[in-house]
C-alpha cells in the first residue's frame, strides 16, 4: 500500500475510536509477572483489550494469532478449549479469560480503580466503533504470512491509539512474531525510562534481542521485519 494511504487509513482507525488508548486513564497495582495476551491486530474485540492495557499502563507478552497462524492459535484451543480471541492469561492470579468485555472488566478491577471508562464500558458503542476502525484497515494484521520464528520475543514500545504503532503491530501480527508490549501512552510512568534508553519520546520503537537491532519509524520497522523474518510465499 502507498505510504500516504497507509498512514491515512491508520489515522482514520484511531479517529473511529476517538483516540482511546492515547493516554493513561488510571493506574493501580502493577503485576509482578507479564500478562499474556493472545490476539490479532485486525480483531475489533482484541482492540478493546489493547486499549485497556494502554489506559491502565500495563505491559503484556503478546502472542499474535492471525488467521491461519500455526504457532499460537492451536495453543489457545488446546489450553482454553476454543479458538476464540482475545484470550488473556494472567499468571499472577492464574485467571484465563475469553470475551473482551470480561477481560476489560477484569483488568480494571484487578489493576485499575474498578470501573472501565465509558469508551470501553458501553459494549454496543465500543463494538460498533471498534468494528469501524477495522473497516479502515481491512484484514491488516489479520492473516498469517509464512515467517521464521525468532528465538527470543521482540520488544515494542507503543500505545494503542498511535496510527504509526498500529502499522508496526500489524506486521508483527501477520508474521506471528511474539513481542513484549511496553505501553508508553501519555502519562505513562514508563516514559522517562524509555526516553533515557531511546533518546527521545517517539513511537513505535522496536528492539530485536535476536539481532541487536533497535529502530524508530513504522516503515523502517515493517521493512526490517519483512527482511529478517518473512519467508518466500
Amino acid at each position: 500500500m502507498n505510504r500516504t494511504l497507509d498512514v491515512a487509513t491508520s489515522f482514520a482507525a484511531s479517529i473511529a475510536r476517538a483516540g482511546t488508548g492515547m493516554a493513561v486513564a488510571t493506574r493501580g497495582r502493577t503485576p509482578e509477572k507479564l500478562l499474556e495476551l493472545y490476539d490479532f491486530e485486525a480483531c475489533p474485540f482484541c482492540r478493546k483489550v489493547r486499549e485497556a492495557l494502554s489506559l491502565l499502563d500495563l505491559e503484556a507478552m503478546v502472542y499474535p494469532c492471525p488467521k491461519g497462524g500455526r504457532r499460537f492459535r492451536p495453543l489457545v484451543k488446546q489450553r482454553g478449549g476454543k479458538e476464540q480471541f482475545p484470550w488473556l492469561v494472567d499468571p499472577n492470579t492464574r485467571r484465563e479469560l475469553y470475551e473482551s468485555d470480561d477481560i476489560v472488566a477484569y483488568l480494571f478491577t484487578t489493576y485499575g480503580t474498578g470501573a472501565a471508562p465509558l469508551a470501553l464500558r458501553s459494549s454496543a458503542l465500543a463494538n460498533v466503533t471498534s468494528g469501524l476502525a477495522s473497516v479502515f484497515r481491512p484484514g491488516f494484521g489479520g492473516r498469517y504470512r509464512p515467517a521464521r520464528a525468532p528465538d527470543k520475543p521482540l520488544e515494542l514500545w507503543s500505545f494503542e491509539a498511535s496510527p504509526f504503532c498500529r502499522i508496526a503491530r500489524e506486521a508483527l501480527s501477520s508474521l506471528e512474531l511474539p513481542y513484549v508490549l511496553h505501553n508508553v501512552a501519555k502519562g505513562s510512568a514508563r516514559r522517562e525510562t524509555f526516553v533515557a534508553r531511546s533518546g527521545k519520546m517517539m513511537v513505535p520503537y522496536l528492539f530485536d534481542p535476536n539481532t541487536g537491532q533497535e529502530m524508530f519509524e513504522s516503515a523502517d520497522i515493517v521493512r526490517y521485519l519483512e527482511a529478517t523474518y518473512a519467508l518466500p510465499q
